[in-house]
């Protein structure tokens, strides 16, 4: 007995639906796999990024919570388990670590700022005084 025409195209059909799905589901790990990196890698950067803008100095408890943070997503993205919370330990590290810059940038411009004032009142109580003429 023959198969028939609809038979024998079923099979290539069922096949072609087999890897398709295999290749979707594939490609969807591989694509959350790199999501969790991205993340990492941002939030390496920001913590970076803050320690050159002296946060240590200026905001030590953020950027110790950034640091900490940077380290459970590090260790979460190692473990099979918990690697799907990886991502969102990473945002919140660089988060934290954003805070902590901004702090430090903060601090700094208010330094400069008071160096300047008083280097204004300075200059003003030159010319009122006449001094330097």
């Amino acid at each position: 007995m023959n198969p028939s025409f609809a038979q024998i195209r079923r099979v290539p059909y069922l096949t072609l639906l087999i890897c398709v799905t295999v290749c979707t589901l594939a490609f969807a790990g591989s694509a959350q796999a790199q999501d969790g990196a991205l993340e990492l890698m941002q939030a390496r950067q920001a913590v970076d990024k803050a320690t050159q803008a002296d946060a240590d100095q200026y905001a030590p408890d953020l950027i110790a919570v950034a640091r900490q943070g940077l380290e459970q997503a590090q260790r979460a993205a190692g473990d099979r388990r918990e690697r799907k919370n990886a991502p969102a330990l990473a945002l919140r590290a660089t988060a934290d670590a954003d805070l902590a810059r901004a702090r430090s940038d903060e601090a700094t411009a208010t330094a400069q700022l008071k160096l300047r004032r008083n280097e204004v009142s300075q200059l003003q109580r030159q010319l009122s005084t006449g001094e330097n003429r």
